[in-house]
Protein backbone atom coordinates (compact mmCIF):
# COMPACT_ATOMS: atom_id res chain seq x y z
CA UNK A 1 0.00 0.00 0.00
CA UNK A 2 1.17 3.33 -0.73
CA UNK A 3 2.36 5.32 2.43
CA UNK A 4 1.07 8.64 1.44
CA UNK A 5 -2.45 6.95 1.26
CA UNK A 6 -2.25 5.26 4.21
CA UNK A 7 -1.47 8.74 5.81
CA UNK A 8 -4.14 10.72 3.98
CA UNK A 9 -6.70 8.05 5.46
CA UNK A 10 -5.30 8.34 8.68
CA UNK A 11 -5.35 12.01 8.69
CA UNK A 12 -8.82 12.23 7.24
CA UNK A 13 -10.02 9.30 10.20
CA UNK A 14 -8.79 11.74 12.99
CA UNK A 15 -9.75 15.27 11.34
CA UNK A 16 -13.15 13.53 11.26
CA UNK A 17 -13.01 12.43 14.96
CA UNK A 18 -12.43 15.91 15.51
CA UNK A 19 -15.49 17.24 13.84
CA UNK A 20 -17.62 14.29 15.65
CA UNK A 21 -15.83 15.58 18.77
CA UNK A 22 -16.81 19.27 17.62
CA UNK A 23 -20.53 17.95 17.27
CA UNK A 24 -21.18 17.52 21.22
CA UNK A 25 -20.50 21.54 21.83
CA UNK A 26 -23.24 21.53 18.94
CA UNK A 27 -25.00 19.46 20.85
CA UNK A 28 -24.32 21.41 24.31
CA UNK A 29 -25.05 24.77 22.65
CA UNK A 30 -28.83 23.27 21.61
CA UNK A 31 -28.91 22.23 24.84
CA UNK A 32 -28.46 25.33 26.66
CA UNK A 33 -30.68 27.16 24.16
CA UNK A 34 -33.92 25.22 24.59
CA UNK A 35 -33.27 25.18 28.54
CA UNK A 36 -33.34 27.64 31.19
CA UNK A 37 -30.14 29.71 32.32
CA UNK A 38 -30.28 27.95 35.02
CA UNK A 39 -29.68 24.61 33.93
CA UNK A 40 -26.60 25.20 32.00
CA UNK A 41 -23.55 24.48 34.30
CA UNK A 42 -25.46 21.22 34.40
CA UNK A 43 -25.91 20.58 30.74
CA UNK A 44 -22.40 21.37 30.14
CA UNK A 45 -20.84 19.16 32.84
CA UNK A 46 -23.31 16.27 31.34
CA UNK A 47 -21.65 16.51 28.01
CA UNK A 48 -18.24 16.88 29.44
CA UNK A 49 -19.09 13.34 31.34
CA UNK A 50 -20.22 11.48 28.50
CA UNK A 51 -16.98 12.73 26.68
CA UNK A 52 -14.57 11.49 29.38
CA UNK A 53 -16.60 8.27 30.35
CA UNK A 54 -18.05 7.44 26.97
CA UNK A 55 -14.67 7.01 26.18
CA UNK A 56 -12.65 5.34 29.32
CA UNK A 57 -15.55 2.64 29.28
CA UNK A 58 -15.43 2.10 25.53
CA UNK A 59 -11.68 1.77 26.44
CA UNK A 60 -12.47 -0.80 29.22
CA UNK A 61 -15.07 -3.06 27.13
CA UNK A 62 -17.03 -1.35 24.56
CA UNK A 63 -14.20 -1.32 21.53
CA UNK A 64 -13.44 -5.25 22.42
CA UNK A 65 -17.46 -5.97 22.16
CA UNK A 66 -17.74 -4.09 18.56
CA UNK A 67 -14.86 -6.22 17.10
CA UNK A 68 -15.00 -9.62 19.44
CA UNK A 69 -11.99 -12.21 19.36
CA UNK A 70 -13.46 -15.93 19.23
CA UNK A 71 -16.93 -16.28 19.88
CA UNK A 72 -17.16 -18.27 23.15
CA UNK A 73 -21.27 -19.59 22.41
CA UNK A 74 -22.41 -16.40 24.35
CA UNK A 75 -20.58 -13.54 23.52
CA UNK A 76 -17.83 -12.39 20.80
CA UNK A 77 -15.56 -10.38 23.38
CA UNK A 78 -11.86 -10.07 23.09
CA UNK A 79 -11.03 -8.95 26.91
CA UNK A 80 -10.59 -5.71 28.84
CA UNK A 81 -8.21 -2.93 28.06
CA UNK A 82 -6.83 -2.67 24.33
CA UNK A 83 -4.21 -4.84 23.44
CA UNK A 84 -2.74 -3.73 20.81
CA UNK A 85 -2.34 -6.06 17.46
CA UNK A 86 0.54 -7.61 15.99
CA UNK A 87 -0.33 -5.73 12.56
CA UNK A 88 -2.28 -2.76 14.46
CA UNK A 89 0.38 0.34 13.81
CA UNK A 90 0.77 -0.95 10.08
CA UNK A 91 -0.77 -0.88 6.73
CA UNK A 92 -1.80 -4.05 7.17
CA UNK A 93 -4.51 -3.38 9.92
CA UNK A 94 -7.98 -2.70 7.70
CA UNK A 95 -6.48 -3.22 4.42
CA UNK A 96 -4.46 -0.42 5.04
CA UNK A 97 -7.10 2.25 5.55
CA UNK A 98 -5.74 3.37 9.37
CA UNK A 99 -4.02 2.24 12.25
CA UNK A 100 -5.73 0.79 15.31
CA UNK A 101 -5.23 3.86 17.48
CA UNK A 102 -7.38 6.00 14.83
CA UNK A 103 -9.94 3.00 14.64
CA UNK A 104 -10.07 3.49 18.38
CA UNK A 105 -10.83 7.12 18.57
CA UNK A 106 -13.10 7.76 15.34
CA UNK A 107 -15.29 4.59 16.79
CA UNK A 108 -15.34 6.03 20.53
CA UNK A 109 -16.36 9.61 19.64
CA UNK A 110 -19.50 7.80 18.21
CA UNK A 111 -20.05 5.81 20.78
CA UNK A 112 -20.33 8.91 22.97
CA UNK A 113 -22.54 10.53 20.93
CA UNK A 114 -25.15 8.64 21.55
CA UNK A 115 -26.03 9.68 25.04
CA UNK A 116 -25.32 13.21 24.23
CA UNK A 117 -28.23 12.52 21.83
CA UNK A 118 -29.97 11.42 24.97
CA UNK A 119 -28.64 13.84 27.18
CA UNK A 120 -30.51 16.94 25.08
CA UNK A 121 -34.04 15.14 24.98
CA UNK A 122 -33.89 14.15 29.21
CA UNK A 123 -32.54 18.08 29.87
CA UNK A 124 -34.35 19.34 32.72
CA UNK A 125 -36.17 16.08 33.00
CA UNK A 126 -33.58 13.66 34.84
CA UNK A 127 -31.87 14.29 37.79
CA UNK A 128 -28.07 14.52 36.89
CA UNK A 129 -26.82 11.26 39.46
CA UNK A 130 -29.43 9.31 37.66
CA UNK A 131 -28.29 10.00 33.78
CA UNK A 132 -24.53 9.54 34.90
CA UNK A 133 -25.56 5.86 36.10
CA UNK A 134 -27.32 5.97 32.41
CA UNK A 135 -24.72 6.82 30.79
CA UNK A 136 -22.23 4.09 32.17
CA UNK A 137 -24.53 1.41 31.89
Amino acid sequence: MDTALFTANNIWMMVSTALVFFMHLGFSFLEIGLTRQKNTINILFKNIFIICAGLLLYYVAGFNLMYPGDFNGYLGFAGFGLPLPENGLTPDYASGGYTYWTDFLFQGMFAATAATIVSGAVAERVKLGAFMIFTII
